[in-house]
This record gives C-alpha cells, sequence and structure tokens, in this order.
C-alpha cells in the first residue's frame, strides 16, 4: 500500500530545505565579502554597486553588483530598489564588520568552509572508526577555529565568566599562577593578561603550529617573563602549583578527559580552581534540539569526535555532553566540588575544586 503524502508537511520540509542549501550556499560568498572587505566598504553609508565597487579597491562592478544582490537574497545586507542602493545596518554591522561584536561571525563562515574541505577525511572515519588528527581535517581549522571562538572570549572571559569563580578574581588581582591548557592560537591566555596584569600566565596545547601562532600573536606586547607558549599535551605537562587552570572548549575534545582531569588536579595547587568552558548543552538530546544544538552537533560530528577518536582512549564525548556527564568526568579525577558557576547562549562555565 503507498505511503500517504501530506502536501503540507511536505512543501513546509521543501521550505526549510531551500532555507537550509540557501545558507550553505552563502557561505563562500559571505567569505568572499569578508576578504576583500566588501562588508566593511557598505558599512561607510550605503552604496550602488558602482560605488562600492570603488570604495573596496577598485573591484569589477559586475560581481560586486552580484555579490551584494546575492547578501540582499541572503538578508545579510538591504537594498533599495527605488534608488539602486545597498546598505548595512547596525545589526548587521555586529555580524559582519565589528570584530569585537560578541556575534561577529566571520570565524564561523570559515570554520564550516574548514568542515566542508574535511568531509572526505572524516567519511573514512565513518568506515573504520578511527579518527583525524587536530591540524589535520583542512586548511588552518586551528586559524577558524580560533576566530569563531574569540568573540565570545572577548565578550566573556573577564566581564563575567572568571568573576563567577569563587575568589578567583581576587587572587588574580593580586597575582596568581595560571595555566591555560589547549589554549590553541592564544587568545584566551592572551585577554587573562592583559586584564590581570599582576599574574602569570602558560598556555599549553599539543598542536605546535597553534602554539607558534599563539607566540606571534604574544610577540611585541610586552609581556616579558609572565605570558609563555608551550607545546605540550594536557596529561603531560610538568609544571605544577598553578592557583587557576583554565579549559575553553575543548576538554570534550580530549581522548581521555578523565585522565586529563586526574592530571589537573594533580598540578593544581592547594586550593586551586579549575575552570573549564564548554559548550552549552541539555543532559539528554531532546534538550538540545534547537538551533546551537544543531550547531554543535554538526561541528562535533565533523571536528570534536574525529579528534578525539584519534587519541589514546578516544572517548568521544562531543561537544552536546551536557553538566551531568562532563561532571562525572571532573569527579572521577579527584574533584570533590563541581558547580555551574555561570552560563551563556553559547557556553555554560563549570568551577571545580
Amino acid at each position: 500500500m503507498a505511503t500517504q503524502i501530506d502536501e503540507n508537511k511536505l512543501n513546509a520540509f521543501i521550505g526549510k530545505m531551500l532555507g537550509d542549501i540557501g545558507g550553505a550556499m552563502s557561505v563562500p560568498t559571505a567569505r568572499i565579502g569578508f576578504r576583500l572587505g566588501l562588508f566593511e566598504a557598505l558599512a561607510e553609508s550605503s552604496a550602488t554597486a558602482e560605488e562600492l565597487a570603488a570604495r573596496a579597491g577598485g573591484l569589477h562592478t559586475r560581481y560586486v553588483r552580484e555579490w551584494a544582490l546575492a547578501q540582499t537574497a541572503n538578508g545579510y545586507v538591504d537594498y533599495d530598489p527605488a534608488t539602486d542602493r545597498f546598505s548595512l545596518s547596525p545589526e548587521q554591522a555586529m555580524v559582519f564588520v565589528n570584530r569585537d561584536s560578541p556575534v561577529y561571525l566571520a570565524g564561523a563562515f570559515e570554520l564550516v568552509a574548514a568542515m566542508i574541505e574535511a568531509e572526505a577525511k572524516v567519511e573514512e572515519c565513518f568506515r573504520h572508526g578511527s579518527g583525524v588528527r587536530w591540524g589535520d581535517h583542512a586548511g588552518c581549522l586551528f586559524c577558524a577555529t580560533g576566530a569563531f571562538f574569540r568573540p565570545g572570549y572577548v565578550n566573556n572571559i573577564v566581564q563575567s565568566w572568571i568573576p563567577a569563580l569563587d575568589g578567583v578574581e581576587a587572587k588574580l588581582g593580586q597575582g596568581a599562577k595560571v595555566a591555560d591548557v589547549g589554549c590553541g592560537v592564544g587568545f584566551s591566555t592572551l585577554l587573562m593578561a592583559d586584564a590581570y596584569p599582576a599574574s602569570e600566565f602558560v598556555g599549553f596545547d599539543f598542536h605546535a603550529p597553534s602554539i607558534e601562532e599563539a607566540r606571534r600573536h604574544a610577540a611585541g606586547h610586552g609581556y616579558g617573563d609572565r605570558v609563555r607558549f608551550e607545546v605540550a599535551a594536557a596529561k603531560e605537562i610538568g609544571e605544577q602549583d598553578f592557583d587557576l587552570v583554565t579549559m575553553y572548549d575543548c576538554l570534550h575534545d580530549m581522548g581521555d578527559p578523565r585522565g586529563c582531569a586526574g592530571h589537573m588536579r594533580h598540578i593544581l595547587a592547594p586550593g586551586g580552581t579549575w575552570m573549564i568552558v564548554e559548550p552549552v548543552a541539555g543532559d539528554s538530546p531532546a534538550d538540545n534540539m534547537n538551533p546551537v544544538g544543531r550547531l554543535y552537533y554538526n561541528a562535533s560530528t565533523m571536528i570534536c569526535v574525529p579528534t578525539s577518536l584519534d587519541q589514546e582512549v578516544g572517548e568521544g564525548l562531543g561537544a552536546q555532553a551536557g553538566e551531568a556527564r562532563l561532571s562525572e568526568v571532573i569527579r572521577e579525577g579527584g574533584f570533590a566540588s563541581v558547580r555551574r558557576a555561570t552560563e551563556g547562549p553559547f557556553n555554560m562555565v563549570l568551577e571545580a575544586r
């Protein structure tokens, strides 16, 4: 017997798919807009395609017009057909122009492109249960990841995340020793170092090219010996007596997060604190069926799980592990107290003692 098709459901689903595919097709054109400075040029004032092409450094008008119409169809820029002029609203500029905005999304487009480039490698993992080594995914994934997380760090680490910890901000103000584990290209480490000049910071990451980039970011800022970056896997850090250990969006990527938790307890000074920033998530998949969960589950499939499965143990927590499972992992490392100190639209902050 033939399955009865509900035409209304079908049409609604097709509408959703057109929106999703249109969004996917916007990735290359938006990236071109970022790289060629078209969004920034349009933020200055409204412009015809010819004016925008000239303002962006003498680009070809025909390409710029098609690009601008594509961004209009995307809803990324505004268009007045009566005057044939394009413009960028203040809200759109927060996403496409203002680099310190909490919703600046240039890094998100770069991350999507890297995920697509790594598709064949991850597909092979499905067949064999293998993983993809961090840095081997595609292009400069670690650069894209750093750019993606940077706006959230700029707007939260000093303003809300560290102040939510018990007594930590006062310690940092007086002078503390901090390990930023899984620091990537160093944005989080340097933000803390700028805010707390009396303290000493060491950024650790197992990916040597990320550490090289972090050192490049730090060069010339006058940090002296109080900020440095070292290549080391989380469980192999030899230094001890840290007053604060931070992990930003990386515990779930580790192959052996339980072993890592035990080592974090080992390198903390008595009375020290471990701050774990993780993607916000509920404790069951049903809790995560929302736009943020959609973003993280897809990124986790393409990046987080393959990265974890490439390492020893390969637990594969995934980006949507949830507070209960993460707390279990942390307590297994010997921490008596784990609490959610604060949260935002994209992250939750756990404090372990």
